[in-house]
């Protein structure tokens, strides 16, 4: 806070583990409380000024170092987020790279926060826009993404004159102190970044007190639909928009001349990598009724064969990210019922000695890993279709037209991400047009974000706002209009605008 640590924890204490090993703790954690946060809130609103006043081209370099720091640290920034979330490793060697194509992309764009010229209806005056910080931004981050989605927001933030104070998800606090120090030794100033570590209903107690007392100025949230939905009505008593990127039940639709094998091979990826416990990771496949049988009976053998288990090995997925998850999931098995047809494994719910799951790598009973699950026979009318299932569990429903499947992929009412197999551009197109996600992939996994691409989603995924590119500067500037007036006379819009003359009685001979 302010650039320098505080003592004590007021928020009380806790113990992050490494879910697949669960006797190894990662770190020991000082919790803040509502005061903490409103104090970080203070500082940075102290340092926004000053750090506005930096010419963005400089403040760029600064976002340059960050990244190169981040790819002079990337082999041990990733092993620590796999200690600390489970994630595997290629994984997290991923995770690690989209910081720094972040920072490369906004390094650029340092130079290019452009403003517009815009001609006036009057003479000898001129209209301009400029793009000015929006003051203080106060984010609050999963741990799925520990490192890779902070920095969608830290990054453009820092670099559009704003402070920050973020608040990383408890369970990943360590990968969000590591990533903090990067940022810090790249060269910030004291209190442009401030990072609070306390639990979630804690920073909801001090975001209000905050805006209360007109700390804030953005609120960025990465999360559930439900706490995003309470975070929504709190900003808007403060007629402010927060930047909310929330959950997912996302679609993959496979139609009747899709390359079946490209179809799995996305759905398996989309559907388990990470253990399913990402914002886009599959919900539902929608398969064609002509295809449905291959499909299903290729997915189910992909999935069985599917190493999991270690995630410093080579394997689809590790554990599940915490205990918390771990027991939202076997919540989520008891929605499967009796019309269903479960595959993908040789058990379900937690792996153990006692249910064992064949390609296992490692010992099942050191973690917290779970068996892979697909439910086939889904319909609009279960459970399972509508909600968001934060875990290795992946639905596959049949569909016979095109009109069922656009129900079938819009009917749940999110809106992130989704995705189609198809060799006809014609439906492609089509399904673009009807799809209510803020993402679509054509023949390619509902996961997976590049970092000059809008991220973001629509409905119960969120409220229209964009992560990543240039679209995120939406975000994190506010325009300011200017029109200046060099006539030596009070010229008023509307009123004292010149006109030409016309014969607007003239017609034609015929």
């Amino acid at each position: 806070m302010g650039g320098k640590p505080i003592e004590g924890a007021p928020g009380g204490t806790l113990s992050s583990t490494n879910p697949a090993r669960l006797g190894e703790v990662v770190a020991e954690v000082r919790l803040g409380d509502a005061a903490t946060f409103v104090e970080a809130c203070r500082a940075a609103r102290e340092a926004q000024k000053g750090w506005a006043s930096v010419p963005a081209p400089i403040r760029a370099q600064v976002v340059k170092r960050i990244g190169r720091l981040v790819e002079e640290n990337k082999e041990a920034l990733a092993r620590l987020v796999t200690r600390e979330v489970g994630k595997p490793y290629a994984e997290s060697l991923g995770e690690v790279q989209e910081i720094i194509d972040t920072c490369d992309f906004f390094t650029g764009e340092g130079r290019r926060l452009y403003g517009h010229t815009v001609p006036s209806e009057m003479p000898d005056k001129q209209l301009f826009t400029f793009r000015v910080p929006v003051g203080v931004a106060a984010i609050i981050t999963a741990g799925n993404f520990p490192v890779a989605v902070p920095s969608w927001y830290l990054v453009p933030a820092i670099l559009c004159g704003n402070a920050v104070v973020w608040k990383p998800a408890e369970y990943a606090a360590a990968a969000g102190d590591a990533l903090a120090q990067l940022f810090f030794h790249g060269g910030l100033p004291d209190g442009v970044l401030n990072v609070v570590q306390c639990e979630g209903p804690v920073a909801f107690e001090g975001l209000e007190l905050a805006l209360g007392e007109g700390l804030v100025d953005k609120v960025g949230f990465t999360g559930s639909t439900e706490v995003g939905s309470r975070i929504g009505e709190l900003c808007g008593r403060y007629r402010q928009s927060p930047c909310l990127e929330l959950g997912g039940k996302n679609p993959l639709v496979v139609m009747p001349d899709a390359k079946v094998d490209l179809a799995v091979e996305g759905a398996l990826f989309s559907g388990f990598g990470t253990a399913g416990q990402r914002c886009t990771s599959l919900g539902t496949a929608i398969v064609h009724e002509s295809v449905y049988d291959e499909f299903l009976s290729r997915f189910d053998r992909a999935v069985r064969e599917a190493p999991v288990g270690d995630p410093m090995r080579d394997v689809l997925y590790g554990p599940m990210i915490s205990e918390k998850f771990h027991e939202r999931f076997l919540g989520w098995l008891e929605l499967i019922g009796g019309h269903h047809t479960v595959l993908g494994s040789t058990g379900t719910g937690r792996i153990t000695r006692d249910n064992p799951r064949q390609n296992f790598v490692g010992d099942p009973e050191e973690g917290l890993y779970c068996h892979p699950t697909i439910v086939a026979g889904v319909t609009m009318e279960d459970e399972l279709y509508g909600m968001e299932t934060f875990g290795p569990i992946v639905g596959v429903a049949k569909f016979a037209t095109f009109e069922e499947a656009v129900e079938l992929a819009n009917g749940h009412g999110y809106g992130l991400s989704a995705a189609i197999y198809t060799e006809s551009a014609r439906e492609a197109l089509r399904f673009r047009e009807r799809i209510s996600a803020g993402m679509l992939s054509v023949n390619n996994s509902t996961s997976g974000a590049e970092a000059h691409l809008p991220f973001g989603g629509n409905g119960k995924s969120g409220n229209g706002s964009r992560l990543s590119g240039m679209w995120v500067l939406e975000q994190f500037t506010r325009w300011q209009a200017v029109n200046w007036d060099f006539s030596g006379r009070l010229q008023k819009a509307q009123m004292d605008v010149p006109e030409l003359p016309a014969d607007m009685d003239f017609r034609l001979e015929r």
